[in-house]
């Protein structure tokens, strides 16, 4: 009984609330406060890259519209096709909830939930087709906004990681680390906090894109930094997911988790990005 005590307190136990406050009737959850706050600082980092780049403020102005709906659409369409499609698209009930943020009850009633579901693939897929519309719209070359993108990326992936870890979702696995998680919510087992792992990645991405963009600002518009985003986040992502618990249980027969099989992708397309921007000697203009 002792040692188990012992094992014990050398833990983190985790059990936060899921809501930061509450404003009147209003209640403001950790994770969402965490989403908004990444976005608003990659939102102030993008704008001081642009006016770097001297591009006119009329141009910057739709680009957060732009961000939010390809990053929250493509992460909801990405968590109901990839990981539940079972559920979301076998019924009309399943569609509507795919698409809008309710839940149906049992009795026919229904209620609000928000987005119960969210996958970074996705989003991530959702904002290289939202910033592509973009470019269409305001005519700036699609370098040079996926690279300043991506040097903000970083700010806005560690926060949303660090909501997940507010929720006490994305567990990781049963571990014996000294500096293990055990998440109330779920169970009394020290767990990875695969969450906070994912979370201190990405904001040593921001601070390595933030740098390496002031050494070489003249490969913002070759593409190489938007391939250096992808590179790195989903290499890692691929290697966190061995310490991760599979979210859904048919990835139990997969030989790799779907996480693992979105980021593959990805990684081969960052790649490919770097070496093309290798090859290019068109970045910004001078």
């Amino acid at each position: 009984m002792n040692t188990v005590m012992t094992n014990l307190l050398l833990y983190i136990v985790w059990n936060p609330s899921l809501e930061a406050f509450s404003l009147g009737p209003l209640t403001f959850r950790w994770y969402s406060l965490c989403w908004l706050i990444g976005l608003a600082l990659a939102y102030f980092v993008v704008r001081r890259l642009y006016k770097e780049q001297k591009i006119k403020d009329e141009l910057f102005d739709p680009l957060f519209i732009y961000c939010f709906l390809g990053i929250l659409i493509g992460a909801r369409l990405g968590h109901c096709i990839f990981y539940q499609p079972d559920y979301f698209l076998t019924s009309f009930k399943g569609f509507v909830e795919m698409l809008l943020p309710i839940h149906f009850l049992p009795d026919g009633d229904w209620k609000m939930t928000g987005y119960a579901g969210l996958a970074s693939h996705g989003g991530t897929a959702g904002l290289i087709l939202a910033l592509w519309l973009y470019c269409k719209k305001t005519k700036l070359r699609l370098w040079t906004v996926l690279d300043n993108i991506a040097i903000a990326t970083g700010t806005t992936a560690c926060f949303i990681r660090l909501g997940n870890l507010m929720n006490s979702e994305i567990i990781g696995k049963a571990t014996d680390v000294p500096w293990a998680f055990i998440f109330e919510k779920v169970d009394p087992l020290p767990r990875h906090p695969g969450q906070l792992y994912e979370a201190i990645a990405y904001a040593v991405l921001f601070l390595l894109m933030w740098v390496l963009h002031k050494r070489m600002p003249e490969k913002i518009g070759t593409g190489w930094y938007f391939g250096l985003c992808l590179t790195y986040i989903f290499t890692f992502r691929f290697f966190i997911e061995y310490t991760k618990e599979i979210q859904e249980a048919f990835e139990a027969s997969l030989p790799i988790d779907m996480g693992q099989i979105l980021s593959i992708p990805f990684i081969v397309l960052g790649v490919w990005c770097m070496v093309k921007a290798k090859k290019s000697t068109v970045g910004l203009p001078k």
